[in-house]
């Protein structure tokens, strides 16, 4: 059943949640998920309340925005209300790596992912055949004479041309622009692994093996001009020891990419995620 999803970001004083729960049950509305944080440090206070309608007062899409204004007014919220049939539009770009690509194309194709993905890019050709055999559209950007400022101008105007809510880097292996980044502050995700800052660079689970690595990770976070360093989303760990190959690692790598990168798409698109400062607010499932 579509139900709807309320946010709201506000400094933190009494009688916000008052508010906000009896303005629903004024209009019938039914509450099926509520989550609330205050940031002692900040001030700062996040809601997220998920509700259906519940009887004859309540309103239409536009009239229920209308009749909230006057609360977010009083005080002072950044808010959203969607209805859950509104799912985000969402741009996967890959390079050559397809485990996250793949995992997140057979949620999305069984149902267990709430976007629509208008289209995949790259900067290479190598996984148009498994965007083909999804139905999407793929789009090869390669940067043709190391001219990758035409490249990345090219991605951006496909942003903008397909109305794109959220840019997914699915191990996508180009480093963004600060211009980039800051047009899409707050809408791309990136994943990569967890040993950052300490292996950098190419074979970074055959660097951690040679160091005798004991826990490897995957961190997904929000795109800034500061490199792999956004605010994290989700992250996950796995033990490892002197039994396992770098081959191994990279395998077992690869899974925990592909699972932390989905849950943080699939917060998003669930509306859990709300930026506080250099952090977030996650409210999981």
């Amino acid at each position: 059943m579509s139900h709807f999803i309320l946010t709201v970001t506000a400094q933190d004083r009494i009688g916000i949640v008052a508010a906000v729960t009896s303005w629903l049950a004024a209009h019938d509305g039914f509450i099926i998920e509520s989550q609330q944080y205050a940031d002692l440090d900040s001030g700062r206070f996040f809601m997220r309340l998920a509700f259906q309608p519940g009887g004859p007062a309540f309103p239409a899409d536009r009239r229920l925005k209308d009749s909230f204004k006057p609360i977010a007014e009083r005080f002072d919220l950044n808010w959203e209300l969607v209805s859950s049939d509104d799912r985000l539009r969402v741009m996967i770009a890959v390079s050559k790596g397809g485990h996250c690509l793949n995992d997140l194309l057979h949620r999305w194709r069984v149902g267990s992912l709430p976007i629509d993905i208008p289209l995949v890019v790259s900067n290479h050709a190598d996984l148009a055949p498994l965007a083909g055999f999804h139905g999407l559209p793929f789009h090869h950007l390669p940067i043709s004479g190391g001219d990758k400022a035409a490249q990345e101008a090219r991605l951006l105007q496909l942003v903008d041309d397909h109305r794109i809510d959220l840019v997914v880097l699915a191990r996508y292996m180009q480093v963004l622009s600060d211009d980039a980044c800051r047009q899409l502050s707050g809408r791309c995700i990136n994943i990569h692994h967890s040993f950052l800052p300490s292996f950098k660079g190419a074979r970074p689970y055959h660097q951690a093996h040679a160091r005798g690595v004991k826990l490897i990770g995957a961190t997904a976070h929000y795109v800034t001009g500061d490199l792999d360093e956004g605010p994290i989303i989700e992250q996950m760990a796995q033990r490892v020891d002197h039994g396992h190959s770098a081959d191994a690692m990279a395998a077992m790598g690869r899974d925990l990419e592909a699972q932390v990168l989905a849950r943080a798409v699939t917060w998003a698109a669930q509306r859990r995620i709300l930026p506080n400062g250099p952090r977030t607010i996650v409210f999981r499932p």
